[in-house]
């Protein structure tokens, strides 16, 4: 067996198993090492020494759960980030990254520990996606970021992991406009039928409908302004977090004025999709419904953000894609792209005909020089 020991500036000795050591003939399989490659271990480590990002050449004294605070805070409070998010965030370290590394030092976490927690998350019956996984990891890889900043680490051990592949995003299935409509006829009350209604013909996200006040609904300049998002009961900013306009078809402002024509609940600052007394729509108990309402309208089970799908392909069929991302506050224009095959391009087929075209029987025939 090839092992190493040296001591790093601060007294503190460390032991490491390279690996077995081979002694037979011809390529060693892998992670074996013979007397070169075992040197070039060592030559490996001494640079990383000489360039100062050998794990746990500086002594921080500060933990995981140390840089995870920081972070947190950090992202709160220097970036901003939105409430929500920053619950997401919490939610994954907490769950995910405390359980393993909590009490860690910050120098001791290496890629190979790192390596190892990430093949691990999924164990235990949880089938984690992978997709789920790589948010994980890019949490953590967040978390050690600031702390090399912090607490001036050597380098980001989470860097060089690799992120697990995850599958193709799933296309884009939506409603067409007589099963929108289908819908609302089959929703429980009016409400519902109105939430609907609204979600497919202006593309808005569910927390932004919880969240629309009277006051946002411009009857006269025929649009509705979005300038909030209410996500678990907490309002916040949109998920681009900028507020946008977006514009409202008659038969959306027919459907509104009569939620509009109730005895109370009506003036500029009280919400448009009001709950009992007033308060945020259950988003669980909306979703039970739309669920019964796609039961009884005989669809297919699309979920509810599809309806704001089902806006997107049919407007870029209308609009050019600038005016859609805006539409629909998409923060990258790559978004929005995933709309672009739903485009309706009437003159491929002539471009395809006229690309092989060729001469009817019928037609002169060229001369041939002899």
């Amino acid at each position: 067996m090839w092992r190493a020991k040296y001591r790093l500036p601060d007294g503190r000795q460390v032991q490491k198993k390279i690996g077995p050591a081979w002694t037979g003939r011809g390529r060693p399989p892998a992670g074996y090492y013979t007397k070169r490659t075992a040197e070039d271990w060592l030559r490996a480590v001494l640079d990383q020494a000489r360039a100062g990002t050998l794990p746990g050449i500086v002594r921080t004294g500060a933990t995981v759960a140390d840089a995870v605070t920081e972070f947190l805070r950090y992202v709160a409070e220097d970036r901003q980030r939105k409430a929500s998010t920053v619950r997401d965030y919490r939610s994954v370290l907490n769950n995910h990254v405390l359980p393993w590394f909590g009490t860690m030092l910050l120098e001791r976490v290496t890629t190979d520990e790192v390596d190892a927690w990430q093949k691990s998350l999924g164990g235990g019956g949880s089938n984690m996606s992978n997709r789920t996984k790589a948010k994980v990891l890019t949490v953590f890889h967040g978390v050690m970021a600031r702390a090399r900043r912090v607490w001036k680490l050597p380098g980001n051990p989470v860097s060089d992991v690799e992120k697990p592949r995850s599958a193709a995003r799933p296309g884009i299935d939506v409603f067409s406009a007589e099963e929108v409509m289908a819908l609302v006829r089959a929703a429980e009350n009016e409400l519902d039928g109105a939430i609907v209604l609204t979600a497919a013909f202006t593309g808005l996200r569910q927390g932004e409908l919880v969240a629309l006040r009277w006051r946002e609904v411009d009857f006269p300049g025929q649009q509705i302004r979005v300038t909030a998002s209410v996500t678990n009961g907490v309002l916040s900013t949109p998920k681009s977090g900028k507020v946008r306009s977006v514009p409202m078809a008659p038969v959306v402002a027919e459907s509104l004025a009569r939620l509009g024509c109730r005895d109370d609940r009506v003036g500029p600052d009280d919400l448009v999709f009001a709950g009992p007394g007033g308060a945020y729509l259950d988003a669980s108990a909306l979703l039970r419904r739309y669920k019964r309402a796609l039961a009884r309208a005989r669809l297919r089970s699309l979920r509810f953000h599809d309806l704001r799908h089902t806006f997107g392909t049919r407007m870029i069929a209308k609009a050019d894609i600038v005016r859609v991302q805006e539409w629909m506050g998409h923060a990258d224009i790559e978004t929005t792209r995933r709309y672009l095959h739903f485009a309706p391009k009437a003159d491929d087929a002539a471009l395809v005909a006229a690309a092989f075209s060729v001469q009817s029987a019928s037609d002169p025939q060229p001369s041939v020089a002899p």
